[in-house]
């Protein structure tokens, strides 16, 4: 009778478990970092969509919207599932440019 056994032994499961451990720890900080920049791509799209519609308002009324939102009158909503953890700002006109924007028409957000 044959006294081989099949499987694996404790040696070999516990460094296939290390090996995972360290590609997890490698991994997961990476999809962190891709969700936030994922999150602010969608802020400076609704900036930008936001100025879309600030220059349409303007065109009709001579004067930038200055009301709360959302409201009929200016045809924008935010994107959904977006969670704001970071400050984005963008200004048209002659007034200061509000924090962290510097330029007219560019977006900026803090880091």
């Amino acid at each position: 009778m044959r006294d081989h056994k099949r499987g694996f032994t404790l040696i070999e499961l516990l460094i296939v478990v290390v090996i995972i451990g360290i590609l997890v720890t490698i991994v997961v900080p990476k999809f962190a970092n891709g969700k936030e920049r994922a999150i602010v791509a969608s802020m400076r799209g609704d900036l930008h969509n936001l100025l879309a519609a600030q220059e349409g308002y303007f065109s009709n009324a001579q004067t930038y919207y200055n009301g709360p939102l959302p409201d009929p009158a200016l045809p924008y909503s935010t994107s959904a599932g977006v969670t704001v953890t970071r400050s984005c700002a963008i200004f048209v006109g002659s007034t200061p440019p509000p924090a962290p924007a510097t330029a007219e028409g560019q977006i900026a957000c803090t880091p």
